[in-house]
């Protein structure tokens, strides 16, 4: 436990940060998920609006410092990748 004023305060800040950082990358898991789901179940033309939904939650956690760009831009396009896919053969 912190003794000095300035380490309670930083420990404070860090386990704010840490919750919201978790917050973020649990809402961009949940939306991938949302995507891979509509495509197993063959919901081709909701995946698109999903999509739509899920790269905003990636942008978002790239832009906060959460993820990599490259990381970011990675899923994007798999994702993307496959949707693409599954809007080809419905």
């Amino acid at each position: 436990m912190p003794n000095i004023k300035s380490a309670k305060k930083r420990a404070l800040q860090t386990t704010k940060k840490s919750l919201r950082n978790q917050a973020r990358r649990s809402s961009v898991k949940t939306a991938v998920k949302k995507v891979v789901i509509a495509l197993e179940i063959g919901d081709a033309i909701n995946s698109k609006s999903l999509l739509v939904a899920a790269e905003s939650k990636i942008a978002s956690a790239k832009s906060k410092g959460l993820m990599h760009r490259k990381t970011a831009a990675r899923r994007i396009s798999r994702l993307a990748k496959k949707v693409a896919a599954a809007t080809r053969t419905a």
